[in-house]
């Protein structure tokens, strides 16, 4: 493919992570911890849901310190807009909300084939595909498994990210080698 271009084309963005760790109230308490633990070049997937918008702005500043110092890279559960406004490496969300802004990394949550169109439509970078395992964040909810998992990576054109009850060995079974955890990571 690199033959049919004149000269050398970049990439639109780095490499992306192969392990990431998605913040919410559960693991506020040992993210700063976490990070450090990490592997240099993680991910951090910042959430924070249950706080007031100051207060999760001000936890958000905190944690992108720390990030920063261990290579890691900060994405932010909103939009393009705000990423780039709270100086975020990307944004999280679902397809409709990410489907405009600016050029920032896009990552979207897909559950079906329908999803990683939509995903497809809002120039998503990176997909996380789930629940590929039953999770303590959606008890009794329908889990992908390795085989629809993998068709559905298979399908995905950009980077497929494994969630949903990931753990280190999980992982190690999936052909995918990205992953994101909430809790298998923060233990």
């Amino acid at each position: 493919m690199a033959r049919c271009y004149s000269g050398f084309v970049p990439n639109r963005h780095p490499p992306l992570p192969h392990i990431w760790l998605i913040s919410d109230a559960r693991n506020d308490h040992l993210l700063e911890r976490t990070l450090a633990r990490l592997p240099r070049g993680s991910g951090l997937i910042y959430r924070h849901y249950h706080l007031a918008p100051a207060d999760r702005r001000a936890r958000f500043e905190v944690l992108r310190r720390i990030a920063r110092r261990f290579g890691h890279c900060m994405v932010l559960s909103g939009s393009a807009r705000e990423a780039r406004a709270w100086k975020a490496d990307g944004a999280y969300g679902a397809a409709e909300k990410l489907a405009s802004g600016p050029a920032v990394l896009r990552f979207v949550t897909v559950h079906s084939l329908r999803e990683l169109a939509a995903a497809h439509r809002s120039r998503a970078d990176a997909v996380l595909l789930s629940p590929v395992f039953p999770t303590r964040s959606h008890p009794g909810a329908a889990s992908l498994g390795r085989v629809r998992f993998h068709l559905l990576a298979a399908r995905a054109g950009v980077p497929a990210i494994a969630l949903g009850g990931m753990t280190v060995h999980r992982a190690r079974t999936l052909p995918s080698r990205k992953w994101a955890a909430i809790q298998g990571l923060a233990g």
